[in-house]
């Protein structure tokens, strides 16, 4: 019989979010404090945090159905590997454009855009309501637009939530929101180690959201996108799942009218895409179905 959502205690319920993100973040910026690069104490922490939320996977399952492989865990580590080496690679283009736009502004300005002098955590919440903007409006686009849809459906053909999914992305899906964020923030002055603490943030949430662990966050779901908001967002109703369009912060979809949490039910357990039911399994066919993409729904359609 499946878990319910009660058999977790309600400490960890409500506990695990907050408690592996603050760890994850104290650590980060004690490694950077002790001379570790920031981009190295990202990686350190963020393998430490994954790590933490498949042991919690395991020991309280939202669905037990998804803990097993639905044929897609090979698929997962393919899209995950590929979207680490895409961002590494393109990482210092988007800095590099960035920095020159910051020079550009502050020399017309005659001085600096971004609040250096505030607190961390202050500078750090603002990089996320800033960054968040245009990853908010491009994931919109995606659900809008078939032209970036194709693209998008690869992530939303998952046939089940865990934590791998944070990494199921086509390589020009993840380019069309991660260079306009870094640039954005960049051209703001957004120091490294901001950035830093921002990518291990999107990082562990990113894990968190798309987990199969069970989850309560409250209030604090009007701050984060978290769980309990995504996995409507991966409904096969389209109306449930044309919503909560925010990556890391739901601040967004509460200003323009897109955050969907019911009260009165919980989100399905079958996910997908509705109306793509022969949508490719394997990596490759997955990179390659957006260049196929009439094809790809002719063949679902006459199913």
């Amino acid at each position: 019989m499946a878990r319910t959502a009660d058999s977790a205690p309600a400490w960890f319920q409500w506990g695990v979010f907050p408690a592996v993100l603050g760890t994850a973040l104290l650590v980060t910026w004690q490694l950077i404090q002790g001379g570790t690069p920031p981009a190295l104490a990202v990686l350190y922490t963020q393998g430490g945090a994954a790590l933490a939320i498949i042991l919690s996977e395991r020991t309280y399952p939202y669905h037990r159905s998804w803990l097993r492989s639905h044929g897609d865990i090979g698929t997962d580590v393919a899209h995950t590997v590929g979207v680490g080496l895409l961002t590494g690679l393109t990482s210092p283009l988007a800095v590099a454009g960035g920095v020159a736009v910051a020079g550009w502004l502050s020399a017309q300005l005659g001085s600096d855009l971004w609040p250096e002098r505030w607190p961390l955590l202050a500078q750090l919440f603002l990089a996320l309501v800033i960054g968040e903007l245009p990853g908010y409006w491009v994931h919109r686009w995606q659900h809008a637009w078939d032209g970036l849809w194709r693209f998008h459906a690869v992530h939303h053909s998952a046939p089940r939530l865990y934590w791998l999914n944070a990494g199921r992305f086509h390589p020009v899906d993840i380019l069309s929101t991660y260079v306009p964020t870094y640039l954005l923030l960049v051209a703001l002055g957004c120091s490294a180690e901001i950035l830093a603490y921002f990518g291990l943030v999107t990082a562990v949430h990113g894990l968190f959201q798309h987990s199969n662990m069970q989850l309560r966050l409250g209030p604090l779901n009007w701050i984060f996108s978290m769980a309990e908001l995504h996995r409507w967002h991966h409904s096969r109703t389209l109306t449930e799942a044309n919503s909560n369009f925010g990556q890391t912060i739901s601040i967004w979809d509460w200003v323009f009218a897109t955050r969907y949490l019911p009260a009165d039910r919980q989100p399905p357990r079958e996910i997908g895409i509705a109306d793509l039911p022969r949508y490719p399994t394997s990596w490759w066919a997955q990179i390659l179905a957006p260049f196929r993409w009439r094809r790809v729904k002719r063949e679902s359609a006459a199913s």
